[in-house]
């Protein structure tokens, strides 16, 4: 869609920085947020605003909330709110470095960057563990609809809500599985990718298919691994045009519907969840008219 943020759409690039800042106390975001949006990005950088910032300018983006805090046997799904996301993508570490510098400079009036994640492309687009990652995304006018909001008239169609979780893999305990359980985990062969259909109500695959919720719950995932120095995982990312397909997900994963938890979190776990709204673009830069974020 024409006036949505490119890089929402675009393919997984080989590299990313994912920055998520607060507000500084007593801040006044509005002009900072300007002059954010007026930058000519392309698909290079996306930008979600959060929640509390939303509310700092007394303004309101219906379908925008707080992420879900959730919990199952023996495992938690934590919300830990931002008050602004920004995704780079790029193909140079040093070039991302130096855009993330410049951001963060630009906004250090009002924001605080409280954690950065350096996040890549593994083979052909593939989670830590080999398997394939986003195999049933929507493609084409598929995708459209399922990520960008229409309908809704100007300043808001061609937006989008994000959902960031950052996973820790174990990735020790999954490598111990036999491959057998390790398919039947994902739900999937990793040979050849084909679902399985003898697989367990417990697979990822079946917990998450999206054709089987009313109403269907599909996404548009850009998710990308990470690691640092003693841990690695997955930045899951997913764009639609309202949570609430990713929240049915989530919700099935965690076994609320049935009783049933998914199997991935034998081997990972989330240890944050974050819900922004991508605004449209216009002109090139960042359409904020429905904010009215004035001087």
């Amino acid at each position: 869609m024409g006036n949505s943020q490119s890089g929402i759409l675009a393919d997984v690039p080989p590299l990313a920085r994912y920055l998520f800042f607060s507000l500084k106390t007593g801040a006044q975001p509005a002009g900072v947020l300007r002059t954010l949006g007026e930058t000519p990005w392309n698909d290079k950088v996306v930008i979600g605003l959060g929640l509390s910032l939303i509310k700092s300018l007394d303004k309101k983006v219906d379908g925008l909330r707080t992420f879900p805090t959730l919990a199952g046997p023996g495992l938690e799904v934590p919300g830990t709110p931002s008050a602004l996301w920004v995704w780079l993508r790029g193909e140079d570490r040093g070039e991302l470095l130096h855009l993330s510098r410049a951001i963060e400079k630009s906004l250090s009036e009002a924001f605080h960057l409280d954690r950065a994640i350096d996040a890549f492309r593994y083979k052909d687009s593939r989670d830590l563990t080999g398997y394939e990652d986003g195999t049933e995304n929507p493609k084409d006018e598929d995708a459209v609809e399922a990520a960008i909001v229409q309908g809704k008239g100007n300043g808001v169609d061609g937006s989008s809500f994000v959902a960031v979780q950052q996973w820790v893999h174990d990735l020790d305990h999954f490598q111990a599985m036999p491959r057998t359980e390790q398919d039947n985990t994902i739900g999937r062969r990793i040979a050849d990718n084909e679902e399985i259909d003898t697989a367990p109500d417990s697979a990822h695959v079946k917990r998450t298919a999206q054709e089987s919720f009313d109403p269907e719950a599909f996404l548009v995932r850009r998710s990308m691994p990470w690691a640092d120095e003693t841990r690695a995982g997955l930045v899951f990312v997913a764009f639609g045009h309202t949570f609430d397909a990713f929240e049915a997900q989530l919700r099935n994963m965690v076994g609320e519907t049935d009783g049933i938890v998914d199997a991935l979190f034998k081997f990972t776990h989330p240890i944050s969840g974050s819900y922004f709204w991508c605004p449209p673009t216009k002109d090139g830069g960042l359409d904020l008219s429905a904010l009215e974020t004035g001087g």
